[in-house]
């Protein structure tokens, strides 16, 4: 053997002497180990150089190694196929893999023995061939996690970095037993840990093939147009499991409602600092830039650094440019230079929502977080200027429209059933929560419109600085009575006094006539006006004069809500002076010249203007639209044929009554009626179903008695004839 190890070591000293010393800067070789001398001549002890250097290599599956499209991967000797792929790294005798893999240094001395290569030496020592597959078997495939094919099997190497402990004088590290991830090379320690992290990779997307070729090449993407901004957007962007930056299609209304929203405020005062806090994609902050150029400043914030390079090349492709910490970013620069024109400037910011409003201060701001918004709204009254507007959407639907109680009473503090006016109800629970987070910092709020569809609940506000606005608030904060039987409701009355009764509050006489309690207390909720009738108006024209045609309809739902009237009694009329604009009797001048008187005149003089406007806008409270609405269909009579709903507004609008439709239920009537006098007036003008072809303006001249006769002998003569059968 020792003559044999000579001739092979022959060969490679006559080719090591034939081969000059190389020059220190041609050096094409690799390079020595920094403790290593310079090496002028190999000598026999150093000729083995090749196949150390070879054992060091990281620590990968024999298995996994012979698969070309698996070299990218380099996964953990950790993920195999099979058991006897696992049971085949034991036998490597050529040389110890490195300390970074720690295995044991002592294999080639055990002879016949072998050891683990997912443990250290002080865990498991050499054994048997028999008990390392016991061993294997147990420990390690048996409490795996499989993922297409391959099982990923703990690993008690000292992967994982973990601290010290220190007991007395003695400090020892705990090795941690871990997985390793087959997509991301993450370390988990729990299994069921584990099953959820790579739940979560098959959830968005990305399995192993995904993983790989998302490594190589950019993901594709697709450019969408809304309201003339192009937009760039990500795979799944409709799924917010999938993706991380989020665009969904069905929320073009909320967009449009507040890009109105935000033209009807810079009428007022220009320029505005606005921020729309959870950019995603960028998709609102570049129409407000692109539609508005000049009077506004836009801010477009998000966490996600993959959204932040959306919202960049989303800025780009609509030619605007990207300001990034004040300074105009040059790649944007080279490539609004091949563009035809800037449109305007947009600054893109990475960084928490409640960090960025604590730090600078907006007079417009839109938050839109997936969920909940209640934890950002501290910080966004904190900064928000006099007499700006803050926009809140909120998509936890689930807890507003009362199907998780609970999860309302967690994040609201509020208590709520479901009812037949369940979307008002959700609206006016975020605006109760506005209103005390304003409250909190010395501010009061004006509603100027709350919207709740099917996907989303959205208040606008308007912020009123000073503890008397915030006194004023606060008390427009109040409980509801429901009643469960007939659905009638009612604010509770003010005061801290405890009444002995409080079911004599009600209209209704349900506790009287029902046994047990009939009525439910309901909120905190938001007690006052839900809608502004002169912003509503300026948001009409607005929308008319930007070609918004989807939401004028809405829009003008909204203002016959507000004004609590039908919509044949309505008629838009525009100014005579188109630099002012009414609201609630009250015009507001926009021109510029305004605009630089109400900046340059300072404190005292801006505080002039918004006292004046908030005692203006006092003398319209009895032109408040009455809380709530009754569904026609819920009210029913059963037996009657009811009639058609714009029939029904006349004939409440006839009996003396305030009525109009409303936008939370498409068969909803907002009335100041009682429910008794609703349930009458729908009695007398039904027609009993029975009569068949009887028309309606006989039914109509009949009165309420002769309806309720025909309905009580129908009901009698049906009871007879089933005697007489049953006879």
């Amino acid at each position: 053997m020792e003559n044999m190890a000579e001739e092979e070591l022959l060969p490679l000293q006559e080719a090591a002497a034939q081969v000059p010393t190389p020059a220190p800067d041609s050096a094409r070789v690799p390079a020595p180990a920094p403790d290593s001398a310079p090496a002028s001549a190999p000598t026999p002890a150093s000729a083995p150089a090749p196949a150390l250097a070879l054992a060091q290599a990281p620590a990968l599956s024999p298995s996994l190694a012979s698969a070309p499209e698996e070299d990218e991967s380099k996964r953990h000797i950790s993920i195999q196929r099979q058991l006897g792929d696992l049971e085949k790294l034991a036998f490597v005798t050529e040389g110890d893999f490195d300390s970074a893999n720690s295995l044991n240094s002592d294999n080639l001395d055990t002879g016949n023995k072998q050891v683990c290569p997912l443990c250290p030496k002080e865990k498991f020592r050499a054994c048997n061939s028999h008990k390392l597959r016991r061993h294997l078997q147990n420990l390690h495939w048996k409490v795996s996690v499989e993922f297409e094919g391959y099982r990923m099997c703990i690993c008690h190497l000292p992967c994982r970095p973990v601290k010290p402990n220190i007991i007395g004088e003695q400090i020892f590290s705990k090795m941690g037993a871990h997985y390793h991830c087959i997509i991301c090379s993450a370390t988990i320690t729990r299994r069921t840990d584990m099953l959820g992290h790579v739940r979560r990779h098959v959830n968005k997307g990305e399995t192993k093939s995904r993983y790989i070729a998302a490594s190589t090449a950019k993901p594709c993407t697709e450019i969408l147009k809304e309201t003339d901004t192009d937009v760039q957007v990500c795979p799944n962007y409709s799924i917010p499991q999938k993706t991380d930056s989020y665009f969904n299609p069905k929320m073009k209304l909320n967009r449009q409602l507040i890009f109105c929203t935000l033209a009807a405020l810079a009428k007022e005062r220009k320029p505005l600092e606005c921020l729309d806090a959870f950019g995603a994609t960028g998709i609102m902050g570049l129409q407000w830039a692109k539609h508005l150029g000049n009077a506004v400043k836009v801010t477009i914030n998000d966490l996600n650094e993959n959204s932040v390079t959306l919202i960049q090349e989303n800025c780009h492709l609509n030619k605007l440019k990207v300001v990034v910490d004040s300074k105009e970013k040059k790649e944007g620069d080279d490539i609004l230079e091949e563009g035809e024109e800037n449109l305007g400037n947009i600054k893109v910011t990475k960084m928490d929502a409640n960090v960025l409003m604590h730090l600078r201060s907006f007079d417009f701001i839109h938050l839109d977080p997936f969920g909940t918004s209640v934890n950002y709204l501290d910080s966004a009254f904190r900064n928000i200027r006099n007499l700006g507007i803050v926009s809140v959407t909120s998509t936890d639907i689930s807890s507003l429209y009362a199907k998780a109680q609970h999860v309302a009473r967690r994040h609201y503090g509020c208590n709520i059933v479901r009812t037949e006016y369940y979307k008002e109800l959700a609206a006016r629970i975020v605006v109760a929560a506005v209103a005390r987070a304003s409250a909190r910092c010395n501010k009061g709020i004006e509603v100027l419109f709350a919207v709740a569809l099917e996907h989303f609940v959205l208040v606008v506000v308007r912020v009123l600085r000073g503890p008397t606005s915030a006194d004023e608030t606060a008390k427009k904060i109040q409980y509801l009575i429901h009643c469960q039987w007939c659905e009638e409701r009612i604010f509770q009355k003010d005061g801290n006094m405890v009444e002995e009764n409080p079911y004599r509050q009600l209209p209704c006489n349900c506790h009287g006539s029902m046994p047990g309690k009939t009525a439910i207390e309901l909120g905190p909720l938001w007690s006052s006006s839900l809608f502004n009738t002169g912003f509503l108006k300026r948001m009409l024209f607005e929308s008319l004069h930007h070609g918004l045609d989807e939401i004028q309809t809405l829009i003008k739902t909204l203002i016959f809500e507000s004004e609590c009237t039908p919509q044949s009694q309505f008629s838009v009329h525009a100014s005579s002076n188109p630099n002012k604009q009414e609201e609630n009797g009250v015009f507001i001048k926009t021109t510029d010249d305004v605009t630089t008187d109400y900046i340059a005149q300072g404190k005292r003089r801006s505080n002039e203007i918004i006292t004046n406007l908030a005692k203006k806008q006092k003398t319209d409270v009895s032109t408040e639209h009455p809380p709530f609405y009754y569904n026609i269909h819920r009210h029913s009579i059963k037996g009657m044929n009811m009639p058609k709903l714009k029939k029904f507004l006349c004939y409440l609008s006839q009996a003396g009554f305030r009525v109009s439709r409303t936008h939370f239920d498409p068969m909803g009537v907002r009335t100041d009626a009682p429910l008794m006098q609703f349930k009458s007036i729908l009695l007398k003008y039904s027609t009993p179903t029975y009569t068949g072809g009887q028309s309606e303006g006989n039914v109509q001249s009949a009165s309420e008695d002769t309806v309720a006769d025909r309905v009580e002998m129908s009901v009698n003569d049906k009871a007879e004839a089933s005697g007489c059968r049953r006879w």
